[in-house]
């Protein structure tokens, strides 16, 4: 599945293709990020091959990535989702999310749920709330893994 559209004089597309994936582009950016320091090439290979990934381009070169983990049935959780600093401020980002919560496998879900530290905003446009009751999740969390 691609996606082809244009912002301003510049053209971009996304792609579902994993096989146009940059493993380099994608590894640089996440195993600096706040949510997946350190992350091992071989921990983001496995979890590319289970899930939906929408790769951003800009020709041939990648500059944005999300991820989504899901059953295709009843849940979904996005996650990795980044646009490189360079094609900030072009409404990237909501053109990712357009693309993710239009994908056929992501349709129907009962749950579509993710973390942000920062981009509220963006996720809200698109329907996403705070946790309606919080008190029923739990979570096993380990944000040093990757460097211990």
């Amino acid at each position: 599945m691609q996606y082809d559209f244009e912002t301003g004089q510049d053209e971009y597309s996304i792609s579902c293709d994993p096989a146009r994936i940059d493993l380099t582009v994608v590894h640089s950016f996440l195993s600096t990020s706040y949510w997946s320091l350190g992350l091992p090439l071989e921990v983001l290979q496995r979890a590319i091959a289970g899930s939906i990934c929408f790769g951003l381009y800009h020709g041939d070169s990648q500059v944005g990535f999300a991820r989504v983990v899901t059953d295709k049935a009843t849940f979904a959780y996005l996650c990795d989702v980044f646009v490189l600093e360079a094609h900030r401020g072009r409404k990237l980002g909501r053109c990712m999310m357009e693309a993710i919560t239009s994908h056929p496998d992501l349709q129907g879900l009962r749950r579509f749920v993710l973390v942000t530290r920062d981009a509220h905003g963006l996720y809200g446009k698109f329907g996403f709330r705070a946790l309606a009751r919080h008190e029923g999740y739990m979570e096993l969390h380990r944000p040093d893994v990757y460097t211990s």
